[in-house]
């Protein structure tokens, strides 16, 4: 299995699909096509929620605003998978929590930028190869890479002799909250699609508690968002586990007045 995240919407991840065809049967799986445009940490924070979910496989992640520049292309393995895309930290969340579960350690290479001659046109391929495209190594970079490294193995693509062990990459990481007995100060770490907007808050902040104070104001804490009327505002634990602010049938950012980044005081 391959699996494809970007943030290019559509049509874009067809040639993507169509590159790696020429060189693997796997089975190609798209995991979310619309990110925000260009945004490295919240592609990055929904990777690491969604990627452990999957079984072993190769992930292909193109969200890349430095493409055409000198970053490099990475290669992470970890554990049983392996992660494929831009050296600017959107792989390493996701890497980092699939390799916790099993107590590995992630392993990070760098891949030679693939060229038409290594890869001439199939007897299928009605395009001739081309050179790279400075705007879309999602389709001339990347793509290939994954075909090639679910191809090699997981265990194996390391060794290929296009493929180097790194020591220095882009790495990101999350911030932490800042606990202090009953007060706990935080950020606005992504907006999902409903609007609640989920932060880094630790959901044990709000065990036994039937209410709290956000930002100064208080806020009832449910465990579903139905418990309340419709319209209201609500403090709860999300999937991902993080403290969330949402509104039941409504958008939790508008009401509460937050966006990605803001800061969030809970007492």
């Amino acid at each position: 299995m391959i699996t494809l995240a970007s943030d290019f919407g559509t049509p874009y991840p067809a040639a993507m699909k169509g590159v790696m065809l020429q060189r693997t049967d796997a089975r190609l799986v798209d995991v979310a096509h619309d990110f925000p445009r260009q945004d490295v940490r919240t592609a990055a924070f929904w990777l690491r929620e969604v990627l452990p979910y999957f079984p072993p496989a190769v992930h292909l992640v193109v969200v890349d605003p430095g493409v055409g520049t000198d970053r490099a292309a990475l290669a992470v393995r970890a554990g049983d998978h392996a992660l494929v895309g831009p050296d600017n930290g959107v792989l390493l969340p996701a890497a980092r929590e699939l390799t916790a579960r099993e107590g590995d350690e992630i392993e990070v290479f760098e891949v030679e930028y693939a060229d038409s001659e290594a890869h001439p046109a199939s007897e299928t391929r009605a395009v001739e190869p081309r050179a790279i495209s400075s705007t879309f190594h999602g389709r001339d970079v990347f793509a290939p890479a994954a075909a090639e490294i679910h191809e090699a193995g997981v265990e194996d693509f390391h060794e290929r002799d296009d493929v180097v062990a790194v020591g220095e990459y882009e790495d990101l990481r999350f911030p932490d909250p800042t606990l202090d007995g009953d007060v706990a100060v935080g950020e606005v770490l992504v907006v999902d699609g409903f609007g609640n907007a989920v932060t880094n808050l630790p959901g044990e902040l709000l065990d036994g508690r039937e209410s709290v104070a956000v930002n100064g104001e208080s806020v009832p804490v449910v465990r579903a968002y139905a418990e309340l009327p419709a319209g209201d505002r609500l403090v709860t634990v999300g999937s991902h586990g993080n403290v969330e602010l949402a509104v039941n049938r409504g958008r939790g950012d508008d009401a509460f007045g937050v966006t990605v980044g803001d800061e969030i005081r809970v007492e």
